[in-house]
């Protein structure tokens, strides 16, 4: 029997990724500037419509002041 697939995570990390965004305070063009992105990809990232690097991650987190293993919290694995 073949494996299930997990969905498409793209949508619930860029949900995580606004939530930690608007907890530290930033807007969404701010935050591009902290990361040093365009605001039109924070918000592609944000609708899920990305799907972001290792390198872009850890650009993230630099801009939230958290380790990057933080914006993997909202991944759910059935095997927890």
């Amino acid at each position: 029997m073949p494996k299930e697939k997990k969905p498409y995570p793209c949508p619930e990390f860029g949900a995580y990724l606004r939530e930690l965004r608007k907890e530290a305070g930033y807007t969404q063009e701010s935050f591009a500037d902290a990361a040093d992105f365009d605001r039109t990809y924070v918000s592609g990232v944000e609708r899920g419509e990305r799907n972001v690097s290792l390198v872009n991650i850890c650009r993230f987190a630099d801009a939230l002041r958290i380790h990057p293993s933080k914006l993997f919290e909202f991944y759910k694995s059935e095997n927890q």
